[in-house]
């Protein structure tokens, strides 16, 4: 999910500029705080990147490198050789694990590796499969956390996250300052569920779609036809969600591995065509890290712009991921950890590395000429591609991406109602004024675009960074002791032992 370098693309209606003109001064200002620049010699990147890069180095070390260790764990977890159809909660392993790619795998993975190619060249590539696999380890530790601290209420609804455990982590913090900084974080992701996950989702999905049928000239080229396609497409998207995460779950267990196939097939035809070129490829990404020409900034700004677009794809740390993985069915909270640690894999060192190749070995125009000085838009790149395979292939990658917006939507969605039910309470009457609200700003976001509020929302979402990492920190003890206990039952083979437990009293915490 990457709507900070999207926004410029989505078309504009007459509302907007009056909307942005008057929000422009207030995303201005909170994104100057959230994105704080740090200067290298020519290079300048937000504090957060260091931030979340950091915290996914420290998480590496202290876990002993989990995320490599306990790989095969993790494809154990995820075929259900530890699980038990009594398990609590909601949704299985690979449905969690579905859910939350939903939210991460899209826009991201197409422009924002684009994006970072044309601006570091094929280099870039390296340094963001290496945060990935750093991310791999702060996805297990929240994780973890997240379904460690939920509750499940009378009627097996799930109630987890960063909602849960943050209020654990700052017991060392006086009690207001708590819960000012456990509010702060849902009003966040609040904000961010309803405009950047979905009115901006469903703003992309009409301009992929429009664009696809034709254009200004196409059917959806009309003065309605936004209006139109906003209805319809808010019914599509209440129909999943009025269902709450369980509904949400069967859709993305069956919609996010087909387009993750199709999406590696396109990629895989575009390299199956350009066969001679991959070890080439490969070649020029490795020489690229480490010695990149014409990039500003050298080694350092090829890594920076790497790990920028690495941490804005996959979202570890940011806190968003606990909330899906959270209603999964398990009497272990470390085994959905084991769980997460695949999503960036699958989002970052797969399908980003898959794109980046698609890309590099296409060799087309848009790449060559515009390489270094990141001129051409990231999904241009990708499409450019796709088009060695045949001219209508980017029609494909249209729709591609209109369901990776739509998944996104709906996960995004569920992240929000669970921030509402923090704030507003968990009564099915506010649940399904959320809901309702959800689909009235999918109608709205077909409309009107309303960039600045997008760019708001985009500052609010990282804002979790540091209240999401922060509390990682100090609970980290804790999940270690729940990891070394849980490899330990599996070395022993009793991981499926009901009586085998490996929580924490919550006095140890405080």
């Amino acid at each position: 999910m990457d709507t900070l370098l999207l926004a410029a693309i989505a078309p504009k209606s007459p509302f907007d500029d009056a909307i942005n003109a008057w929000f422009d001064p207030i995303a201005t200002f909170f994104g100057g705080i959230i994105f704080f620049p740090i200067t290298l010699g020519p290079i300048s990147f937000p504090f957060v990147v260091l931030w979340l890069v950091a915290a996914a180095l420290i998480f590496s070390v202290y876990f002993g490198f989990i995320q490599f260790r306990g790989f095969k764990v993790s494809l154990e977890v995820i075929r259900g050789k530890y699980s038990s159809k009594d398990d609590p909660g909601e949704i299985t392993h690979f449905q969690a694990l579905a859910s939350a790619l939903s939210g991460t795998v899209g826009l991201g993975n197409i422009a924002g590796v684009g994006v970072a190619i044309a601006l570091g060249g094929p280099g870039a590539t390296f340094w963001m499969i290496i945060a990935g696999l750093l991310g791999m380890c702060t996805k297990f530790v929240e994780c973890t956390l997240g379904v460690k601290y939920r509750e499940i209420d009378e009627d097996g609804v799930v109630y987890g996250g960063p909602f849960k455990y943050l209020p654990i982590a700052f017991r060392k913090f006086t009690r207001p300052v708590a819960t000012l900084l456990t509010g702060i974080f849902a009003v966040s992701i609040l904000v961010f569920g309803v405009v950047g996950g979905g009115m901006f989702q469903a703003n992309q999905t009409f301009a992929q779609v429009r664009t696809a049928t034709g254009g200004a000239e196409g059917f959806l080229g009309g003065a309605w036809a936004s209006l139109m396609f906003g209805i319809i497409f808010a019914v599509l998207v209440g129909l999943v969600i009025l269902g709450g995460i369980r509904s949400i779950a069967h859709v993305t267990d069956k919609l996010v591995p087909a387009m993750g196939i199709f999406y590696v097939i396109s990629c895989l035809l575009v390299l199956g065509i350009n066969f001679p070129q991959i070890p080439t490829a490969f070649g020029e990404i490795i020489t690229g890290a480490f010695n990149p020409q014409g990039i500003a900034g050298g080694i350092v700004g090829v890594m920076i712009i790497g790990f920028q677009r690495s941490a804005f794809s996959n979202e570890a740390g940011i806190g968003s991921a606990p909330i899906a993985h959270s209603a999964v069915k398990t009497r272990r909270p470390i085994s959905e950890g084991f769980v997460a640690l695949l999503e960036p894999f699958v989002d970052t060192v797969i399908v980003c590395t898959m794109t980046a190749l698609t890309i590099i070995v296409a060799n087309q125009p848009s790449y060559t000429e515009d390489l270094g000085a990141g001129e051409i838009g990231g999904v241009a790149l990708a499409s450019d591609a796709f088009s060695t395979v045949a001219s209508w292939y980017p029609v494909l990658l249209a729709i591609a991406v209109a369901l990776f917006a739509f998944s996104t939507l709906i996960t995004w969605a569920y992240y929000g109602e669970r921030a509402w039910a923090y704030l507003f309470g968990k009564s099915k009457g506010a649940i399904t004024v959320f809901r309702v609200l959800v689909c009235l700003f999918v109608v709205i976001g077909c409309v009107a675009s309303f960039s600045k509020i997008v760019e708001f929302a985009d500052a609010a979402l990282f804002l979790c960074a540091f209240i999401n990492i922060l509390g990682l920190y100090m609970l980290m003890p804790v999940v270690k002791k729940e990891m070394k206990k849980y490899l330990a039952d599996r070395k022993a083979g009793t991981l499926t032992d009901p009586d085998t437990k490996d929580a924490v009293p919550v006095e140890e915490l405080v």
